[in-house]
C-alpha cells in the first residue's frame, strides 16, 4: 500500500518518535518497509500472518468454534488485543459468551438459523445452529510492507445444506507501529432468497482483551435472539481502561445503538497504549453502520441490525436473491504505542474508501 505523500510524511513522523523530514522517498520506502508473510499450518487448521516473522494474527478454522476466524490479534510489540478464552484462558479473564472469539463475520438470523451464537454451549446447535466452514485457502501474496490472502467458505444450515458462498481477500498491512487487517468478503445466495432478518446479534465482531474492556460497575443480564438470558458479571476493574470514541462524537457505553463511519477502542495494556479501529466503508450496505459494541468487551458492527437499535422504529429484513451477490468490506486498525486522534483515523478511512 503506498500513502500520498502528505500522509506518509506523517505517519513516519507520528510513530517513529522523532520528525527529522516530511517525507519518505522511495529508497527509504524500500529499506524500511515490513516484510508481511505467510506460515501455513494444515494439522493446526491455521495460516499464520507474521511481521518480520513475529506473528500479527492466524487465520484459523478450529472445529469447535464453528466459522473461521482471526485470532489471536497482536500489536507491533506483541501485545494481544483480542481475549483468549475459550481457546487458550488468560488469567482474570471473562468466560462468558464463548462463540465471541478472536475477529469473525457472521450473523444471528439467516434464513431462521443462528451463525452468530452458534457454539456457545461449547457444542453445537443441532436445531437452528449455522455453521461456516473453510473450503480453501486460494492465492496467497505476500510482500513489503503488505500481503493478501484469499479464502472460500460456505454458510450451511444444520443438515448441511449451502445457504451462502464467500469468498474473502483479507489484506494484512504492517507500518511501523501500526497493524491493518482490511476484509473484503463477498456473499452469493447459492440455493435460494437468503434472509438476513433484523437482529442485533451480529455481525463483524472482535472480542477484546479484557484490559481493553470498559470498567464496569454493576451485573448486567443480557439476552439473545432466542430469549435466552446471559448475566455479564461486576469484575475488579483494576488495570481496565477501555473506552469507546465514534466518529460522531459519542463516548463510552453510549456508542450502543448508534451510527458512525468508524468506531475506536482505546486503553492500556500494561504501560501500552492501544487503539483499536474498526472502520465502515462507504460501499458497505446500510452505511454508516450501527454499533454492537457494549463495555463488556464486545466490539461489533451490524449493519443488518437496525430494528433492536432503533426501539422498534426502523426495521430493515434484507433479503439477498437468489443467485446475487453482496460484498462488504472492514478495515480493522491496530495502533500501539501512542493513541490514534480523530485526524488520524479519519485519513486511515479515506485511505480504506479509496482502496475497494
Amino acid at each position: 500500500m503506498k500513502i500520498q505523500p502528505i500522509l506518509a510524511g506523517w505517519v513516519v513522523c507520528l510513530f517513529s518518535f522523532g520528525c527529522s523530514q516530511g517525507t519518505k522517498t522511495s529508497d527509504q520506502d524500500e529499506k524500511e518497509a515490513l516484510k508481511v508473510t505467510f506460515e501455513k499450518d494444515e494439522a493446526g487448521n491455521k495460516v499464520d500472518v507474521r511481521v518480520d516473522g513475529k506473528l500479527f494474527t492466524s487465520y484459523w478454522w478450529p472445529d469447535s468454534v464453528y466459522k473461521p476466524i482471526l485470532y489471536p490479534i497482536l500489536t507491533a510489540k506483541g501485545t494481544p488485543v483480542t481475549r483468549g478464552f475459550p481457546i487458550k484462558t488468560r488469567q482474570g479473564e471473562r468466560q462468558d459468551h464463548r462463540h465471541q472469539v478472536g475477529n469473525w463475520f457472521n450473523y444471528g438470523n439467516v434464513n431462521g438459523f443462528d451463525f452468530w451464537g452458534n457454539g456457545s454451549t461449547g457444542k453445537r446447535n443441532e436445531i437452528n445452529g449455522g455453521a461456516i466452514q473453510h473450503v480453501s485457502i486460494g492465492t496467497l501474496k505476500e510482500g513489503a510492507g503488505k500481503a493478501s490472502m484469499e479464502v472460500n467458505a460456505s454458510w450451511v444450515d444444520p443438515k448441511g445444506n449451502e445457504l451462502l458462498s464467500e469468498h474473502t481477500v483479507f489484506h494484512f498491512i504492517a507500518e511501523d507501529s501500526v497493524r491493518i487487517i482490511d476484509r473484503v468478503a463477498t456473499w452469493t445466495a447459492t440455493n435460494g432468497d437468503v434472509l438476513f432478518k433484523d437482529t442485533k446479534e451480529g455481525s463483524f465482531g472482535i472480542r477484546v482483551a479484557r484490559q481493553l474492556e470498559l470498567p464496569s460497575k454493576e451485573d448486567v443480564t443480557l439476552t439473545d435472539v432466542h430469549g435466552n438470558p446471559t448475566t455479564v458479571t461486576s469484575m475488579s476493574n483494576e488495570g481496565i481502561t477501555g473506552n469507546y470514541r465514534s466518529s460522531e462524537g459519542v463516548t463510552g457505553e453510549a456508542v450502543w445503538g448508534t451510527r458512525a463511519k468508524w468506531m475506536d477502542l482505546y486503553g492500556n495494556i500494561d504501560d501500552e497504549q492501544i487503539s483499536l479501529v474498526i472502520v465502515d466503508h462507504p460501499k458497505n450496505l446500510n452505511y454508516p453502520t450501527y454499533w454492537h459494541a457494549r463495555g463488556y468487551g464486545l466490539f461489533a458492527a451490524n449493519p443488518f441490525g437496525v430494528k433492536d437499535f432503533t426501539g422498534g422504529a426502523e426495521e430493515l429484513n434484507y433479503t439477498l436473491a437468489s443467485g446475487e451477490s453482496l460484498t462488504m468490506r472492514y478495515r480493522i486498525i491496530v495502533g500501539g504505542g501512542l493513541p490514534l486522534t480523530d485526524e488520524q483515523i479519519n485519513a486511515y478511512a479515506d485511505e480504506f474508501a479509496r482502496n475497494y
